[in-house]
């Protein structure tokens, strides 16, 4: 499974490309961040971001997308910013058909680290070592993409088998003459 991790925000959007599957060892595909200038109107900074993430889609395929589920903070202007940045993620990944998952911040810092309130050098030290990286990624919103993608492929790729489980596990129902059940 390749799995698309987007860390959304207005200023630094972070992308991280993962291959892999539960159970066996991760490799990174690519890292990187989308910068855009606060300086620039924020409508044509959304546009960059959507570029940006449309030249990941376009040039990495990967097979689903996880994002960064917002949650509140107290600076109301940041969480708008950064709700606006997945909301252009989303979008992105919806009109090529790509399944999208959104992971809160703990369960991503569980997954990766084991402790939900994990602090971003440990969770950057984590992913750095599940990756078998030679350094930490740069800035700390790549590592967070990658840590999303790593999230996605281990509680992602665990969920669609139980899914698929209870899915051929139910009892089919026939249909009786005269269209009673």
């Amino acid at each position: 499974m390749r799995v698309l991790g987007i860390d959304p925000g207005l200023t630094r959007c972070g992308l991280g490309v993962v291959d892999g599957s539960v159970g066996r060892p991760l490799a990174l595909v690519d890292v990187g961040v989308v910068r855009t200038s606060a300086q620039v109107a924020v409508p044509e900074r959304l546009v960059t971001i959507e570029r940006g993430i449309d030249a990941w889609l376009d040039e990495h395929r990967p097979d689903s997308v996880a994002i960064e589920r917002i949650f509140a903070r107290s600076d109301v202007s940041t969480i708008m910013g950064t709700a606006q940045a997945a909301g252009i993620a989303m979008v992105c990944a919806a009109r090529r058909g790509l399944p999208v998952a959104l992971h809160t911040p703990s369960e991503v810092k569980a997954a990766v680290s084991g402790n939900g309130r994990a602090d971003k050098a440990q969770v950057g030290a984590m992913v750095t070592r599940i990756l078998r990286l030679d350094a930490m990624p740069k800035p700390a919103d790549a590592a967070d993409a990658l840590a999303l993608a790593i999230t996605h492929i281990w509680r992602g790729g665990a969920q669609a088998r139980i899914d698929a489980a209870v899915a051929s596990a139910r009892p089919t129902r026939s249909r009786i003459p005269g269209g009673v059940r």
